[in-house]
């Protein structure tokens, strides 16, 4: 039964620390050193791990070198405002936390955090695992499988909503294997690609689930002329905003980098660590959440109070 497969849960690092910054109140250290961001992060990992109890984890997160997609168009996420000054440092924080925890941290030359995320979930898969990805980017969709599963905020930082296959279908009306399809036509204002212009979610769906992907309906243009002209004029005029969308919108699932699921073992998290490396930061309340999930033997016994809702 999958409930008795090893959980693997990947954090999609970028997603969620913007996500806690911009639902978090704006906290600070007795020294003035912004911290909500991550009371936010850490809050909503406590959760995922007393939730799940997963056997293993990693967290990855964008590098800031250029990456293919952007030599592919230069214009890639390019309408993105400037991170904010009080944000910025709240990430080498974030991630000095987390090394003194001695949870995984990924992050690859050319890469997107998506690219790391989805080549281990994949390696995750096919070693047995049941993988969870927290993500707040829709683009993981695609990643969607019988054995892998997103988790995305949609309320602050407890309201997740708990993606499956059945419940990609009923939001999209696509299989999730079907999601960078649905992209590719439509584009993504959020990273500043277009689609074809003039098609939206509805025409979109209903074109991939009669024609399957963006090839077999360029294959079929000439049928949906006799059905519908002025579509097929859309895409016509469209094709090839359609064809770099796809590569854009697609997450690589055989990334070359390396990494061991060995290093991602819940077994390796130093509590006593973790602990002190937050109550450096002046928080009170994650020190004695760490108390209420691993207990004295620094093991997963029992559940808080607390729950993570979730929107089914």
């Amino acid at each position: 039964m999958d409930s008795d497969k090893e959980k693997f849960v990947l954090i999609d690092g970028n997603a969620i620390v913007h996500r806690a910054y911009h639902v978090m109140p704006r906290l600070t250290r007795s020294d003035g050193t912004p911290t909500g961001a991550v009371q936010g992060f850490f809050s909503m990992i406590l959760k995922i791990i007393q939730e799940l109890k997963p056997e293993h984890i990693a967290i990855a997160f964008d590098s800031p070198s250029p990456n293919f997609r952007k030599e592919l168009f230069k214009k890639y996420q390019s309408q993105r405002p400037a991170m904010e000054s009080d944000l910025s440092p709240q990430f080498g924080i974030i991630q000095g936390i987390l090394e003194k925890a001695k949870i995984s941290i990924y992050a690859v030359d050319g890469l997107e955090a998506d690219d790391i995320i989805g080549t281990i979930a994949e390696k995750a898969k096919e070693t047995g695992h049941l993988v969870y990805i927290l993500t707040g980017d829709r683009d993981m969709l695609q990643l969607v499988n019988h054995k892998t599963k997103v988790l995305a905020p949609v309320k602050g930082i407890t309201e997740m909503v708990l993606f499956d296959e059945e419940k990609v279908r009923e939001k999209y009306g696509i299989d999730p294997s079907r999601f960078v399809e649905l992209k590719a036509l439509m584009g993504d204002s959020s990273d500043n690609y277009p689609g074809v212009s003039g098609i939206g979610p509805k025409t979109a769906s209903n074109l991939i689930s009669e024609y399957g992907s963006i090839e077999n309906i360029y294959k079929n243009i000439s049928k949906i002329k006799k059905k519908n002209p002025k579509l097929a004029e859309k895409l016509e005029e469209g094709r090839e905003n359609a064809k770099l969308a796809h590569q854009l919108a697609t997450i690589l699932t055989d990334a070359p980098f390396k990494y061991d699921f060995s290093d991602c073992d819940m077994k390796n998290l130093d509590v006593s660590e973790f602990k002190k490396a937050l109550e450096a930061y002046d928080f009170k309340t994650l020190p004695k959440r760490l108390n209420d999930i691993f207990g004295e033997n620094g093991k997963i016994e029992k559940i808080s109070k607390i729950q993570m809702k979730l929107i089914e």
